[in-house]
């Protein structure tokens, strides 16, 4: 039976509710004649305190409260892909459809549509021993994704009836189940509650890198499938469209993107260029392929504590099925901002710049839910976590950064004078690090014969010793260096310029495939050994570095197309002879 009580104080987003006993933890309830959605966040004897999902103005002492008896949960099943939802998994455009651009108190609509037929194949049949996990059926839910319907984690018996192949919608009985505790009916959908890890048989460790096409993440700061990273950057330093960059392009088999208190117009040209762009494995939409999560700045503030909850469990459903996915949750800060003004209002004891002191726990409990494992079905899925970080003016120092740290193994860490400089991605090559470089060394020395980790360190050399010289050069000036420090001056320009850098717009530098990004590295590390051979043997620098064909090495990234790659071989011996031509002149 439903607990019933009445609102006795009001705070914002927090509601003091009394004569509700037997309220529990994390419980979802209905606020006020409304019945606004809110959940549990403290119980005191026939007290509850209570953080509302919604706009609490109009609110009064003495209306009702109301206990749902279960906890915040998501719905799963066919009708995620392609569907764009509010922090609670509200899907926004059916709302639009019902009350306009704005969003009304108390509506209520499912997430999951309940008039659309699916097209159910089953797996199983009557009499088979089934448990929590296992694959009952399939939905071919957009052209390109094959949805795999899950028997719930908590489910175990022997399968009574199973639906033969055709069309159902999500509502109707598709198998049932016989338990210890009786019969069990199973539909295309279940729930799940959002604040509670889904379950596996074990964490396997990270073994192929997420490709992104990017190229200074995945030569020099790679993170793994099933990994978890920070990208943290100031104002207007590119954390936006390097997630975009790395949704429309990583080869995660299925993207979940979270705008969480982002403002209104960077999530509209999210909602607006995602179901323009295409897929680049199939040439379809790559929404089909998409779960979009948009809770602006604007919206209620409990909404997008509880939005990052809702995305990484649609990310974990999507992962038992066995599938590789991809969540960006953009931006962490945002949501921590969330939970200091919540425990404020809860009149919490503040932390470290007005943050609970539970940030850390949370933001722990958060990330650990990356990882690539072994699901309950047999299969091997993961969930890459990548978190942007929007810490005030650029600082580190400051608590969601520091703390985010800890649990990350992957900080791509975005410079604002690189973006004042507009070299994107941004991201500072001497403060980033990744710690799945030897995890993904295997898969990469395959592609590469051995010699991927050798191009990354002496690339990362030249240029951590271009940051050196550059102290010297300020002191004594360029010309007084020796010559071979010159030579190291202009192949780094040339990393900076000709690889680090990335034009996001142009439709062959946008996305390079990893055989393109060795290649490209191969052909100016072999410049830069020539051209140290040829110093060595008496040719000036200032010859090596007016070379004409340098400038065309710069712009080798935007000419070569990724099928192309061959052709910077035939460029490579064209530099040898030109080299060659200056050595012999010299003589």
């Amino acid at each position: 039976m439903a607990v019933k009580g009445k609102i006795r104080k009001i705070s914002g987003p927090v509601v003091t509710a009394e004569n509700v006993s037997g309220l529990e933890m994390h419980e979802l309830v209905m606020v006020g004649q409304d019945e606004l959605i809110g959940e549990v966040v403290r119980v005191e004897g026939d007290a509850a305190t209570i953080q509302v999902y919604e706009d609490t103005v109009g609110l009064r002492p003495g209306e009702k409260v109301e206990g749902s008896g279960m906890p915040l949960a998501v719905e799963l099943g066919p009708g995620l892909l392609m569907g764009i939802f509010d922090g609670v998994q509200r899907p926004l455009e059916v709302i639009q459809s019902l009350t306009g651009d704005f969003i009304k108190r108390g509506i209520k609509t499912p997430a999951l549509p309940r008039d659309k037929d699916w097209h159910f194949v089953p797996l199983l049949k009557k009499g088979d021993v089934v448990s929590g996990g296992e694959i009952m059926g399939t939905v071919q839910e957009t052209s390109i994704f094959q949805h795999r319907c899950l028997v719930p984690p908590n489910i175990k018996g022997k399968v009574e009836f199973i639906a033969k192949e055709g069309d159902y919608k999500i509502e109707e009985t598709v198998c049932r189940v016989s338990t210890g505790k009786g019969t069990v009916e199973l539909k295309l959908y279940h729930r799940w509650p959002v604040r509670e890890p889904r379950p596996y048989v074990e964490r396997l460790e990270p073994s192929e890198p997420l490709i992104t096409g990017q190229r200074i993440i995945d030569t020099f700061f790679p993170v793994a499938k099933g990994g978890a990273v920070a990208i943290p950057g100031g104002f207007g330093t590119g954390k936006t469209i390097t997630s975009h960059q790395l949704a429309a392009w990583s080869d995660a088999e299925v993207i979940v993107y979270i705008g969480c208190g982002e403002r209104g117009n960077e999530m509209t040209e999210v909602l607006l260029t995602f179901p323009e762009w295409k897929d680049p494995k199939s040439g379809r939409p790559l929404m089909e392929r998409t779960v979009l999560i948009a809770n602006t700045s604007n919206m209620p503030v409990s909404a997008r504590e509880a939005s990052v909850y809702t995305g990484i469990t649609i990310a974990e459903y999507f992962r038992d099925m066995g599938y590789n996915v991809a969540i960006m949750a953009d931006s962490t800060s945002r949501w921590a901002e969330a939970l200091r003004e919540i425990s404020g209002r809860l009149e919490e004891m503040p932390a470290e710049e007005g943050y609970p002191s539970y940030l850390s726990s949370r933001l722990g409990e958060f990330y650990e839910r990356a990882g690539r494992v072994k699901t309950l079905n047999g299969s091997v899925g993961s969930v890459t976590l990548i978190g942007a970080v929007s810490p005030p003016g650029g600082d580190f120092s400051e608590p969601v950064t520091v703390h985010t740290k800890r649990f990350v193994r992957c900080f791509w860490a975005l410079d604002s004078s690189l973006a004042s400089m507009r070299h994107y991605p941004a991201i500072n090559w001497l403060t980033s690090y990744s710690e799945y470089t030897d995890y993904v060394e295997s898969w990469w020395n395959k592609l590469t014969s051995n010699k991927w980790r050798f191009q990354t360190l002496k690339a990362m050399e030249i240029l951590k010793r271009e940051d050196e010289l550059k102290e010297v050069i300020r002191l004594v000036g360029s010309e007084a260096l020796p010559e071979h420090e010159k030579l190291v001056l202009e192949t780094a320009r040339l990393l900076r310029e000709g690889f680090l850098q990335q034009n996001a717009y142009d439709p062959i530098d946008t996305y390079s495939s990893p055989e393109k990004q060795f290649k490209l590295l191969s052909v100016i590390l072999s410049f830069h050994e020539m051209a140290s051979n040829a110093i060595s043997k008496g040719v000036p620098a200032s010859r090596i570095v007016s070379m004409p064909m340098l400038a065309d090495l710069a712009k080798l990234r935007m000419s070569v197309e990724n099928e192309r790659i061959n052709e910077m071989d035939k460029f490579q011996e064209i530099l040898s002879t030109e080299i060659k031509r200056i050595m012999e002149a010299k003589s």
